[in-house]
């Protein structure tokens, strides 16, 4: 392994990257006065900026949480890197070679591939995402991957564009091209390209299937999403993703966040859908801030990710496609529950025949795909809507038993003037109860959510560490 980076070109690296840029990545700056830029600070949680950048000196400072430094140290910090690792993934971006010192201070010869056990693993994805794109244009078994495509709209060119690929079914394919390219077992197994059978034999972590590359916001591949093709595959489940490894942890990332990432921050729009298609669709129908979850609920971390991509503009929105059925409406009351950490508004796009994106630009078209989402209503109304659609508002015990159970979701809402008026548009919906009545319901039901919440944090405290004698 090599040593220290000699300190010319560490020098060299802060003076090459443009430290705008590489924040740039992860959060959505703006201007801020006379050589500075202001964002949403990615290392902890505020509601007002205060994460500032001066690209004429290459600092970054958050007067919040007291966090600051050059690029280097934003990337440390960030991804979870080292020195040295931040060093070479920088370099990488700016094109320096790096000189490295042995134990007793000499420089040797430059690198030309950066080293580090991070990089390692990007280079495998990087590889594996080309060679399964490649696979997708070969004859034989990809002609079922490539009938799905068409099936669902996509031509070949446009699969390319997304980075579409598919596994070989033999089992070993990818693991023989990596071999070839130098990777070592450990680093095929802890990227999750590989697994280890009982009997210690590694296999291709996918086969058959095809395959959409997850990536970062600078569009580093950390892990894929894979689509089952074939009947005989041992995999039952439709969709399987990447295991959770050190570059690739499912509920920090967003699909095609990368993709969308400079029209999120120029339209002040992201468009949460469900699957991999949807976002393709979505982004060709001309919606290209679509992004989606990556096998698993849309929770805390994605909100943190959607916030940095917005920044702080209380204008801007978050739009959730949801399908009109059962689960879509719990899929919302979900969404709902963390509307009150996004800084901007957010609504819910849902197609009355119950079609997703991909779906729906297949029946009617491009433009109906944009009209879905330009039909947006607020989230909490979709919310609300879809519980008082379980009672009956013609009678007085339906109204009655639909205001308990939209209460609690208005308690939700922490700000008493934004709860106040989302309870006078409930008793709209309700048939024009009794506002006064109306708002004490709801009253009621939020001082029995704080007490609720006051209660826990107490048995939360009584029930920490005890000591034993």
């Amino acid at each position: 392994m090599p040593g220290r980076i000699h300190p010319d070109d560490v020098a060299a690296v802060r003076d090459a990257v443009r430290i705008a840029e590489v924040v740039g990545d992860h959060v959505a700056l703006r201007p801020a006065g006379v050589g500075s830029m202001k964002g949403l600070c990615p290392f902890h949680e505020e509601r007002t900026p205060s994460f500032h950048v001066r690209p004429q000196v290459g600092r970054w400072k958050c007067f919040g949480c007291g966090e600051g430094g050059d690029a280097i140290d934003f990337v440390q910090r960030q991804e979870a890197l080292t020195f040295v690792e931040a060093v070479e993934r920088l370099a990488a971006r700016a094109g320096v070679q790096l000189r490295y010192l042995d134990d007793g201070g000499r420089a040797g010869r430059p690198q030309q591939a950066p080293g580090g056990q991070r990089q390692r693993l990007l280079d495998a994805h990087r590889v594996a995402g080309e060679m399964y794109a490649e696979q997708l244009q070969a004859p034989g078994d990809a002609d079922a991957g490539r009938r799905f495509l068409a099936e669902r709209g996509f031509s070949r060119e446009e699969a390319a564009r997304f980075g579409v690929g598919f596994a070989p079914r033999d089992g070993e394919a990818l693991l023989r091209h990596l071999r070839g390219r130098g990777f070592t077992e450990e680093e095929l197994v802890l990227s999750g390209l590989a697994g280890r059978s009982a009997r210690g034999r590694l296999y291709d972590r996918f086969r058959g299937r095809l395959l959409w590359p997850i990536r970062d916001l600078t569009g580093a591949v950390l892990g894929f999403g894979a689509r089952r093709l074939f009947d005989d595959d041992r995999i039952e489940a439709k969709y399987l993703n990447s295991p959770e490894t050190p570059l690739y942890k499912k509920s920090q990332v967003l699909y095609g966040a990368d993709l969308a990432r400079r029209e999120v921050a120029r339209r002040k729009q992201v468009v949460v859908v469900e699957g991999y298609t949807d976002v393709m669709a979505c982004h060709l129908a001309g919606v290209p801030t679509a992004v989606a979850t990556c096998g698993t609920a849309f929770g805390e971390e994605h909100v943190r990710l959607v916030r940095r991509l917005l920044g702080d503009d209380a204008g801007a929105e978050v739009v959730f496609t949801f399908d009109g059925d059962e689960a879509g409406q719990k899929a919302a009351l979900r969404a709902f529950e963390l509307d009150q950490r996004f800084a901007s508004g957010t609504y819910v796009a849902v197609e009355p025949g119950g079609m997703d994106p991909c779906d729906l630009r297949l029946a009617a078209g491009d433009a109906a795909v944009a009209s879905l989402v330009a039909g947006r209503v607020p989230l909490f109304e979709f919310a609300v809507r879809s519980t008082l659609r379980r009672f009956d508002l013609d009678s007085e015990a339906g109204r009655l038993a639909a205001l308990d159970a939209a209460a609690p979701l208005l308690a939700r809402v922490r700000d008493a003037g934004l709860r106040q008026r989302y309870a006078v548009q409930l008793d709209r919906w309700l048939g024009f109860m009794d506002e006064r009545f109306v708002l004490r319901r709801v009253a009621l039901a939020a001082r029995g959510a704080e007490a609720r919440e006051e209660g826990g944090q107490a048995a939360g405290r009584a029930g920490g560490p005890h000591r034993h004698p």
